[in-house]
């Protein structure tokens, strides 16, 4: 962990570097901590079909089409899986008596992958994620940090063998090593956690992504076990997939909130959603001219964000 910060792979995100150890001492985080309890949440739509990774990775080939990661397509995970935490915590409390506890979903300075393979969750990807023999990867993580002594679970064992088809997949080659990803050019952290300019670089590589890359995980085969979700919370919402860049560039602010209501697409706002359809729309036109996408970027040109119009302008150029 210190190494990769050193590197500076996790770009803009300064609050990794912020926590420091606190990161991999639960102890110092919440005072009174002797055990961590992890868990994991599936969050396949029920209704995705056999071969959806073939599915998603024909997104790719309709460069009009503008693709949401699978995770962000239901209701924020953070609301959902902190909710069934709690409720865990309370049943765990009625169980055993009074207890000492603080429920965590991706919301502060927490090792959720490590703890998760530590516990016997799945072990390490190369592409950093948690792999599980009976779900592959796509699933959230939570914790929930106890002051209780609990029995430790033993970790797993490595399954990944030769197969580096995650870190082939990668559209930028954020996968720079085994187990080492530069999230400076992940594009999920490009799309999601970077403000301001996109690498120019970086931004034919992006294709039509504009919120999240599930690349390594489509090409991962243990993926094929992956378990559906029961849950209606993370059913696809209208217009999170197979939706047009055009429609979605139309959205302005106040219907940007309406459609991300409860959603993690959200906390991107309104500027970094139209930078990356920007950006997608770009990508579309050097394939071939759209007067539709054109159109839809000279009605954006004079807009009031400097970072949108620098982005609008590269889109442009691109045709």
């Amino acid at each position: 962990m210190l190494r990769w910060l050193e590197s500076g792979f996790h770009g803009g995100m300064h609050y990794m570097q912020a926590h420091g150890l606190k990161r991999a001492r639960p102890a110092e985080l919440v005072p009174g901590t002797v055990s961590v309890i992890t868990a994991r949440m599936d969050y396949l739509p029920d209704t995705v079909p056999e071969g959806w990774q073939a599915v998603e990775f024909s997104r790719l080939a309709r460069p009009q089409e503008a693709i949401v990661s699978m995770y962000a397509r239901g209701r924020d995970y953070h609301k959902v899986l902190r909710s069934r935490l709690q409720k865990l915590s309370e049943r765990i409390g009625e169980a055993v008596g009074p207890l000492g506890h603080r429920v965590f979903t991706d919301s502060a300075p927490v090792l959720e992958c490590e703890l998760a393979s530590r516990s016997g969750q799945g072990w390490r990807g190369k592409h950093t994620l948690v792999l599980n023999r009976e779900a592959g990867s796509m699933f959230f993580l939570g914790e929930i940090y106890v002051d209780l002594a609990l029995e430790p679970t033993a970790p797993t064992t490595a399954h990944c063998g030769s197969c580096s088809a995650c870190m082939s997949a990668c559209p930028t080659q954020a996968i720079v090593a085994e187990g080492v990803v530069d999230a400076r050019r992940c594009i999920s952290y490009l799309t999601i956690e970077h403000a301001g300019s996109i690498p120019i670089e970086l931004r034919p590589l992006m294709a039509n992504r504009i919120y999240g890359c599930d690349d390594c995980q489509l090409a991962c085969p243990w993926n094929k076990f992956a378990q559906r979700s029961s849950l209606p919370d993370f059913d696809v919402r209208p217009g999170l997939a197979g939706n047009t860049l055009v429609r979605l560039f139309a959205w302005d602010e106040a219907q940007f909130l309406r459609h991300t209501e409860g959603s993690p697409i959200r906390r991107i706002g309104h500027e970094r959603w139209l930078r990356n359809i920007a950006v997608a729309m770009g990508n579309a036109l050097a394939k071939a001219d759209d007067a539709e996408i054109r159109s839809a970027l000279l009605a954006r040109a004079g807009h009031a964000s400097e970072c949108v119009r620098e982005h609008v302008q590269w889109a442009l150029a691109q045709g």
